[in-house]
């Protein structure tokens, strides 16, 4: 098909039928007729919103993404690893169990991402489509996403479907959700917790034999773990899932975060938001602290991650002592840091330390004489604090404000 026949074809066929039947049914058969190929349109939890498949196309992954509503857990790491549709452009890619190469694009209105369009590129002919006709496509289909997503009278189909309009601030009052929730299982639901699982790094060691979908319900049955923007959400029951998440972060290379208790399911968003921080610093290069840990080993990191842009706020006096740390090879941030922490004694900072008892006291000394560090000024102490913990975050990362394991395990409780 030439360049000028797939421009007049999807102008006029796709825009015709965007306009005149908002249907995103009748987009994706246009769409598929016009591209002669099948296609996937996925939200942006990874589920299939519709599809296209022509008369005698067979592939085992389509038909069980069709079949199961979903893509699954692997080709959503895929997703989620391709930098290329972090960027906002399409990439392709070849999936196990099938022969075909596909197209991912990803669907964006207003710098909002709204999901997926997957072509299944059967012979090839996909690379050779004008980047104008993939653009007046994906548009399309983005703003029909935008139009679907935005409609106030539209039922839920699922409690998936309550718990992502809850996490993305949907419902204005607790008695409103609970009406949502009163003919669920969601109404009864008393979970202590929940977990975010980053599939980033995530590998399968079995080929598809063995799936993490599988593997996770098998360890947690009452877990309804579901894709929330490219995460695994999945709710806990105190029932030592640390350990559990341990063996599968080892098998599966995972990242996993895990929340503060939860009292009430209304309560989702903010402890989400807080706990997605958290996941983003545990998934940092410069994080080496393990790979499950709690929101209460990582909450001094995650406070001071959202400080990271304030940097002209620490006193001098303090800009200067790391200075001198970096070019000199000391400790006398640390120092500082743990002297005020452990409320000034010296046998609690020398044990912190590992130095001994004179060395502390010649830092000290230097800090205060030749740096002009009012430790005497016990209204200074917070900023102090505060302010040397900030240069500690940016020189060491996060791993040196990571708690301990057991500091943290009152989150599953």
């Amino acid at each position: 098909m030439d360049e000028a026949r797939w421009n007049s074809v999807s102008a006029d066929a796709l825009l015709t039928e965007f306009f005149a039947h908002d249907d995103i049914k009748g987009l994706a058969a246009d769409a598929g007729a016009l591209l002669e190929c099948p296609l996937l349109v996925l939200d942006d939890a990874f589920r299939v919103v519709t599809h296209h498949r022509p008369l005698g196309f067979s592939d085992q992954v389509f038909s069980d993404a069709v079949r199961q509503g979903e893509i699954t857990y692997e080709i959503g790491a895929l997703i989620s690893q391709s930098e290329t549709l972090r960027a906002g452009m399409a990439d392709y890619a070849k999936l196990g169990g099938s022969t075909y190469r596909r197209r991912i694009a990803p669907l964006m209105s207003a710098g909002v991402g709204l999901g997926f369009l997957i072509c299944v590129d059967t012979d090839g002919h996909l690379r050779s489509v004008p980047p104008e006709v993939w653009q007046v496509i994906e548009q399309i289909f983005a703003k029909q996403m935008f139009i679907e997503a935005s409609r106030h009278d539209k039922p839920f189909e699922t409690e998936e479907d309550i718990l992502m309009h809850l996490l993305d601030g949907g419902f204005p009052t607790a008695p409103y959700f609970r009406l949502q929730t009163a003919n669920t299982y969601l109404a009864d639901f008393m979970p202590t917790g929940f977990a975010l699982i980053d599939l980033t790094a995530y590998h399968s060691l079995y080929n598809g034999l063995r799936h993490l979908r599988d593997e996770l319900i098998a360890h947690f049955p009452d877990g309804h773990p579901f894709l929330y923007r490219g995460d695994v959400f999945l709710f806990l029951h105190g029932r030592g899932e640390l350990e559990a998440f341990s063996a599968l972060a080892e098998e599966f290379k995972l990242k996993v975060i895990m929340s503060e208790g939860l009292d009430d399911l209304f309560a989702l968003p903010a402890l989400y938001q807080t706990a997605r921080e958290a996941l983003t610093l545990l998934t940092d290069a410069r994080f080496h602290a393990g790979s499950v840990c709690t929101v209460v080993q990582l909450r001094t990191a995650v406070l001071l991650k959202n400080l990271e842009g304030h940097h002209d706020l620490i006193p001098p006096s303090l800009r200067a002592l790391a200075a001198h740390d970096r070019d000199k090879g000391t400790q006398y941030c640390e120092t500082l840091y743990y002297y005020l922490t452990c409320s000034r004694s010296l046998k609690k900072t020398c044990d912190a330390l590992f130095t001994h008892r004179n060395t502390i006291l010649y830092r000290i000394r230097r800090m205060h004489d030749d740096f002009m560090i009012p430790l005497d000024d016990a209204s200074a102490h917070t900023e102090l604090l505060l302010g040397v913990s900030m240069l500690l975050f940016r020189a060491k990362g996060p791993d040196f404000f990571c708690t301990s394991a057991d500091d943290g395990k009152s989150a599953e409780a």
